[in-house]
């Protein structure tokens, strides 16, 4: 079996199981919940997360190289706080949002040249770039600031309605963004060459793939998606407020990890990183449903997460014992 098929076979048996675990969970919610079987509730799933998609998404490129990207909730904490206050000050929506995805690609491709040109580890770095911005954001401002612009209360209240269901505005970003990822992911030579990093860096050098321009982008990609997050977050909100979002990165990771990428790199796929926020998501309404704490969830998700690492361990074991 080849080092191509074999990290394919990997990919569709977790996506395979993460898809499974999905419908497990909604059907279970269907039969014990009155009015959870409906388009109401899964539409929901996406009008609620939409802005862990985006940043779920953009992280997925970084543990696709075998890195990982820690700053992106802080990230999304500047671009809410940065953003209310500009429009505060009477700046348009057209500067800010344009200046804040700027902002993000500019850390992005700080990070990832220090880590690629440096060699220094992507935890600290990125740990670094987490306290940056979170220490930006309490320097604007430590209080709630509030978002009064028009265009983006009229993103956050307008929706489409779909049956018994609606659909808000800012949920055709994130759709937006898994169409774009899919693409670059599976059609183009950038993609291509994330995949042949995370397997294996060193072979993908001698190969002649441009590692050291895709490490620092894939940097840039996730910062950018966690500011344009925030941005989907502000409509969400219509509030900037420096402690919002306090540890999401872990859920982008988890979500990620959920939905089948690999935590050594070389393995994954965005619509598996996407029905694993969606996972996330129902975990949270059946919590909900359930009138439980909300720490449950936490405590839902990190069985989840270990299960399954465990389970990817095992089959990628198998398969390289089947090679040998």
């Amino acid at each position: 079996m080849t080092i191509k098929n074999r990290k394919l076979h990997i990919n569709n048996i977790s996506l395979t199981i993460t898809a499974v675990l999905f419908v497990a969970l909604f059907t279970f919610g269907s039969v014990s919940y009155d009015q959870f079987f409906s388009l109401s509730t899964f539409l929901n799933l996406f009008n609620d997360n939409a802005y862990l998609i985006i940043a779920s998404v953009g992280v997925t490129f970084v543990l696709l190289t075998g890195g990982i990207d820690i700053s992106i909730a802080s990230t999304i904490a500047f671009t809410c706080v940065f953003s209310a206050y500009l429009l505060r000050l009477g700046v348009a929506e057209y500067i800010v949002i344009p200046l804040v995805l700027l902002i993000g690609i500019l850390l992005g491709l700080g990070m990832g040249y220090m880590i690629q040109e440096y060699k220094l580890q992507p935890f600290i770095v990125t740990l670094a770039g987490q306290f940056f911005m979170r220490g930006l954001c309490s320097v604007i401002s430590t209080q709630s600031i509030p978002i009064t612009n028009e265009f983006y209360k009229h993103v956050a209240l307008n929706k489409i309605k779909l049956g018994s269901g609606k659909i808000y505005y800012y949920v055709f970003i994130a759709l937006i963004i898994i169409f774009a990822a899919v693409y670059l992911l599976k059609y183009t030579r950038f993609g291509r060459c994330i995949y042949a990093i995370g397997g294996n860096e060193q072979s993908a050098n001698l190969m002649g793939l441009p590692v050291r321009r895709t490490k620092i982008t894939v940097y840039a990609i996730s910062s950018f998606c966690a500011a344009l997050a925030g941005v989907v977050f502000s409509f969400y909100t219509l509030a900037g407020y420096s402690l919002q979002n306090i540890g999401l990165e872990l859920d982008a990771i988890s979500s990620a990890v959920i939905g089948g990428t690999l935590l050594t790199g070389g393995v994954g796929s965005v619509l598996g990183t996407t029905v694993g926020v969606l996972i996330q998501g129902i975990i949270q309404t059946i919590v909900t449903y359930q009138n439980l704490n909300t720490w449950w969830t936490k405590v839902a998700i990190a069985a989840l997460l270990c299960i399954f690492i465990v389970i990817q361990r095992m089959i990628s074991s198998r398969t390289e014992k089947g090679k040998r």
